[in-house]
This record gives C-alpha cells, sequence and structure tokens, in this order.
C-alpha cells in the first residue's frame, strides 16, 4: 500500500478533470441519497479494490502510521454488493432507520489518462447523523482512487481511504467514504 504523499502524476487536462469532477460528484449524490445500488452497478468496477487502512500515531519518522495488512474495510465487488443488499432487506436493523450522510468532497487532483486509467486524490468529509443524536459524527480523511475508463464511462476501480482518525467512533461502518 503507498500511502506516501505524492503526486497524481502530470496533470490532467480540463476535459478530463471537468469529466472526473463531474463523475466525483454524481457518486456524493447517490450515497447521500441512498441509491448504494445505483452507485455500485453504474460508478464500481467488478474488480473494485476497496480499502480503509487503520491508523495508528507514530513518531513523525515512521511515515504516516497506516498499518500495511489491517483494515478498517477491505471489499471487492462481492462483499460491496452483499453489504448493500443487506440494508435493502428488512434485517439491517443496525441502519433502520438508515444514517442521514452528506459526502463533501473537495481538493481534487487529477492525473492524465494512461492505459484507460487515472489517479485521482481528494479530500472527503462525510457527515453523519443518527436517529435523534444531536451530535454528529464527523470523518475526514484522503481518498487515494482508480479510476478507468470502462467503455464511455469512468468506474472505481480502487479506492484508499487514508482517515486522519485513529479510532472511529461509530457502532457500525454502514455507509461508505
Amino acid at each position: 500500500m503507498n500511502t506516501t504523499l505524492g503526486g497524481v502524476g502530470t496533470p490532467a487536462d480540463s476535459g478530463l478533470y471537468s469529466k472526473i469532477l463531474h463523475w466525483m460528484n454524481l457518486e456524493a449524490e447517490l450515497l447521500d441519497d441512498r441509491r448504494e445500488r445505483d452507485w455500485l452497478e453504474h460508478m464500481v468496477s467488478k474488480s473494485i479494490v476497496y480499502q480503509v487502512p487503520v491508523r495508528t500515531t507514530v513518531e513523525r519518522a515512521r511515515g504516516m502510521g497506516f498499518l500495511e495488512q489491517t483494515f478498517h474495510l477491505d471489499e471487492r465487488y462481492g462483499s460491496l454488493s452483499s453489504r448493500i443488499l443487506r440494508n435493502e432487506t428488512g434485517f439491517a436493523w443496525a441502519e433502520d432507520p438508515p444514517s442521514r450522510c452528506r459526502h463533501f468532497v473537495s481538493n481534487v487532483r487529477a492525473g492524465q489518462l494512461v492505459a484507460g486509467a487515472v489517479n485521482v486524490r481528494s479530500n472527503i468529509l462525510i457527515y453523519r447523523t443518527r436517529q435523534e443524536q444531536t451530535s454528529p459524527q464527523i470523518l475526514s480523511g484522503e481518498r487515494h482512487d482508480v479510476l478507468t475508463l470502462e467503455g464511455d464511462a469512468l468506474r472505481l476501480s480502487k479506492r484508499l481511504v487514508l482517515l486522519d482518525l485513529t479510532a472511529i467512533a461509530s457502532h457500525n461502518l454502514a455507509f461508505f467514504f
């Protein structure tokens, strides 16, 4: 897992960058509107690798503190589909009624399209409220995405979410980053 700070390479041209921004805004809208099935079927590649590594607090000289083999989430298309299917049943009690989430995506940096793939980095802020709670959960971090061109559409083929938190104060992770 490459969690070192570094750019995405040569910046994307304005046409590709505009397409990527549109893709990211649509993704946030689908997730905020709880249209996870549409997100998975229309925006995610069947070869997806979706990971959220655990972060620890370490001295500056020891790097960013992300564990190489320990994850809050380590998903593939099948497991993402199973999570969504479970939420669509009447048995997802931890998320019934569902949380209200808002995805704020900013600081989007995109490289050029190389061999049908583009590296994209962005910052994410997720604002989540549950039931009648008055204190929201706020999660922030950086996403390292690889978007692939499948036909005329961009699809998410890899997502690495580097959270700023070392401990997630949540009873579940039933939402998507």
